[in-house]
């Protein structure tokens, strides 16, 4: 039986949401797009889902886009981390893992809540589970269901070639379905994995100046690739 190959991802491209696969999660994607441009004035929004599911990329993404239009913005990877200081007025602020905050983080995020209300910012967080089911404090619990609230579900296998070459499409190359069944059967199925591998074939192909096809794949995988010869 053939050894399974292994990827050898190049580094994650920079979270944004043109990195980020919607497929049924479109609404919340739009939804937390226009927050981060200043289009929504909702205090908070929370995405809740399973591992994989893309939850941390989102926060990032919108982090990243407010600060594009000047908005002062930062992202927490656990509440823990979330520092006491008065949040500039229109922050925006985005807090991973919320769900797992101790005693002491839920006193920050209850106070930073009313801080940034006040203040015309805004608090985005990611959570195993929905507000109601947050095992929290009730009046943090409470006011993050105040907000928008959405569930992020991760692709299902039938949706992930489309989504695959939807993907390298706004790289600005095509992938056969034959060179995207390659990928599937060859390597980890989760979206973050596939992103990185599909961008990583898309520098190498570049450099190679060939385009990415099941051969091209299978070499890359393998290790077999040869720089071309000058001249």
């Amino acid at each position: 039986m053939p050894k399974q190959l292994t990827f050898e991802l190049a580094a994650a491209p920079p979270a944004s949401f043109s990195t980020f696969v919607a497929g049924p999660n479109a609404e919340a994607v739009d939804t937390l797009a226009a927050l981060a441009r200043g289009e929504l004035r909702e205090t908070s929004l929370v995405l809740w889902g399973a591992p994989g599911a893309g939850k941390s990329h989102l926060l990032q993404a919108a982090v990243a886009a407010a600060r594009e239009i000047g908005r002062t913005a930062e992202w927490w990877a656990a509440p823990e981390a979330v520092p006491a200081a008065t949040p500039p007025r229109g922050a925006i602020v985005a807090i991973d893992r919320v769900d797992e905050a101790d005693a002491a983080s839920q006193a920050r995020l209850f106070t930073l809540y009313n801080e940034l209300a006040a203040a015309g910012g805004q608090l985005v967080v990611a959570a195993s589970a929905p507000p109601a089911r947050m095992t929290l404090r009730d009046d943090v619990r409470s006011r993050l269901g105040w907000g928008l609230v959405f569930e992020l579900r991760p692709l299902d296998d039938a949706d992930k070639p489309s989504a695959v070459a939807a993907f390298a499409r706004a790289r600005g190359f095509e992938l056969s379905q034959d060179a995207i069944d390659y990928l599937l059967a060859h390597g980890r199925r989760d979206m973050a994995t596939l992103v990185r591998t599909i961008t990583a074939l898309d520098r190498e192909s570049l450099a190679m100046k060939r385009a990415v096809t099941v051969p091209f794949i299978r070499e890359w995988l393998q290790g077999e690739l040869l720089p071309p010869k000058a001249g």
